[in-house]
């Protein structure tokens, strides 16, 4: 359990003409850890487990997705994996220094294995939280509906659009699959955290589904065997990519793995920093 609360700090770093923002706590002295954020929203979803492993004697960086939260668009029309992972690794050079152990969650699993990939003598171990497996018609389906573009109107239906794009991730799978059959079980977050997921989608509203796209796009199934570096995979039941848990874990070499609590368990930050240090320890 964590000995005393942690103060999360914010930044920007430039990375060629853009700036990536990021969060950072904990001290500069202790091991450090990167996480990357699901998609959409930012780095602000992470705090809970921001706050926990950094009260644990971590140093924690934790940057925006190039195109969500307060990080600027990626440069190229259609970025790929590959484009936001050259990104992040270019912030984390300016905040973090040697190596590094790196979590990634949904989008961030997909750009954490490229880092992991392309930089196996900085990443010491490797945490990937969710991971999708689509089929070719899973692929296709989410390609065509799941990332939409949401721009400003007159009448501001955009403002409801992210607040049922953001409530209804949490309801139904996929999110606009909104009948019996596609109804998750856990139920709506913390009304807080509902508020918080949707500034930040709105924040990045007009680039965010790129690296859902890229996500999407991604030839995970290739690039999974090619990771080095000691990996865990871990996901919690209430999450919808729970299905594909055991088979990722199951391509990528040497692979652990480890189900997280439910993501409405009161003590869930506790206990998922307890699993995650289990593993870095």
């Amino acid at each position: 359990m964590s000995s005393a609360a942690t103060t999360i700090k914010r930044g920007f770093f430039d990375v060629g003409e853009s700036q990536v923002h990021y969060r950072t706590a904990g001290s500069a002295t202790g091991h450090p850890i990167v996480m990357l954020h699901q998609s959409p929203g930012s780095s602000k979803q992470l705090e809970g487990l921001i706050s926990e492993l950094s009260a644990r004697g971590r140093h924690v960086f934790a940057p925006d997705t190039a195109g969500n939260g307060d990080s600027d668009p990626h440069p190229a029309a259609v970025p790929t994996i590959e484009n936001l992972a050259q990104t992040a690794f270019a912030a984390i050079e300016q905040g973090v220094d040697g190596p590094f152990d790196l979590y990634g969650s949904h989008t961030g699993a997909s750009i954490a294995m490229e880092i992991a990939i392309a930089h196996p003598d900085k990443v010491r171990r490797l945490i990937i939280d969710g991971m999708g497996l689509y089929s070719s018609t899973e692929q296709s389906d989410v390609l065509d509906h799941y990332a939409r573009e949401i721009l400003p109107d007159q009448e501001a239906t955009h403002l409801m659009k992210v607040w049922h794009f953001c409530r209804d991730q949490h309801l139904f799978w996929p999110y606009y699959n909104r009948t019996a059959e596609g109804r998750m079980p856990g139920g709506l977050p913390d009304i807080d955290y509902l508020h918080d997921f949707v500034v930040e989608v709105l924040k990045a509203m007009r680039s965010y589904h790129h690296s859902y796209r890229a996500a999407f796009r991604h030839p995970k199934r290739d690039r999974l065997p090619l990771i080095q570096a000691p990996t865990i995979v871990v996901c919690s039941p209430s999450d919808m990519l729970h299905g594909y848990f055991e088979q990722v874990a199951s391509i990528i070499p040497d692979a652990s793995s480890a189900e997280l609590p439910a993501w409405n368990d009161p003590n869930y930050h506790a206990k998922t920093a307890d699993i995650l240090e289990g593993f870095l320890a």
